[in-house]
């Protein structure tokens, strides 16, 4: 529900410039299916759900609620100060985008008490660097397609999008790898779950010929939703993981 107000307050600030985006100009502020009175009343309701959320989880989860209620209030403020300003600082906003998909991972396991492994941090942090690095090419190539670029863009090029795409593409399979091979996962699962990494280098090569290779503009998202080599990557990926869970011996 934060991250919902937090979506809310972005498109309410972006719409204008939304319109004149081929894509963007069919999210609901933008195309006039939510009106901006509505978009405001929305933006207040869940505000005054996720407060009241908060008060009643008071009585279940005392002791870690405080962490979880800090991460939110971080989260809130960090993506305040994306949507007014640190959205047009290069590197700023991708960044801000990766440390708030780990405030998400993070606030999940002080409210479930499970304990998060290190490499399982960084290995959200840097993918979700693929995932805007990704998007942020994928700008590049329809500016220069159309001839309309915008502010958020500038600091970047296609050539700076490919080498640090590939960078953080090397450190997500080197973090997954470092996860599979800690104490604590071989212990949960098996010895064997290192072999699930063949899955994920598979699965990013796939990707990076499709943006490379192929110079497809769509954001990571839209790659995995549309590409089915990458979907039975990850089909047996999931099997994989089954069966070191229910067939350990």
């Amino acid at each position: 529900m934060a991250a919902s107000v937090v979506y809310i307050l972005n498109d309410y600030n972006d719409i204008e410039a939304d319109k004149q985006h081929p894509e963007k100009r069919r999210r609901p502020l933008a195309s006039g299916a939510i009106s901006k009175p509505q978009a405001i009343g929305i933006f207040i309701g869940l505000i005054a759900v996720n407060i009241a959320l908060v008060l009643f989880a008071q009585a279940y989860f005392h002791e870690s609620l405080w962490k979880f209620a800090t991460i939110v209030g971080f989260y809130f403020v960090m993506n305040l100060a994306y949507t007014f300003k640190l959205k047009h600082v290069p590197i700023i906003d991708i960044s801000i985008i990766a440390v708030g998909f780990v405030l998400r991972v993070l606030a999940g396991g002080y409210m479930t008490g499970i304990s998060i492994s290190q490499w399982a941090i960084l290995l959200t942090f840097v993918l979700a660097l693929v995932l805007a690095i990704g998007k942020r090419r994928g700008e590049l190539i329809n500016a220069q397609v159309s001839g309309k670029t915008r502010k958020a863009l500038d600091g970047y090029n296609v050539q700076f999008a490919d080498i640090a795409l590939s960078i953080s593409v090397t450190l997500a399979i080197i973090c997954y790898l470092m996860f599979t091979l800690s104490p604590e996962v071989q212990a949960r699962f098996h010895s064997r779950v290192f072999y699930t990494v063949i899955f994920v280098v598979f699965a990013f090569l796939r990707y990076l010929q499709q943006t490379l290779v192929y110079n497809r503009t769509e954001s990571p998202t839209k790659i995995v939703y549309r590409d089915r080599y990458i979907q039975v990557t990850l089909l047996l990926w999931v099997a994989a993981f089954l069966i070191q869970i229910y067939f350990k011996k």
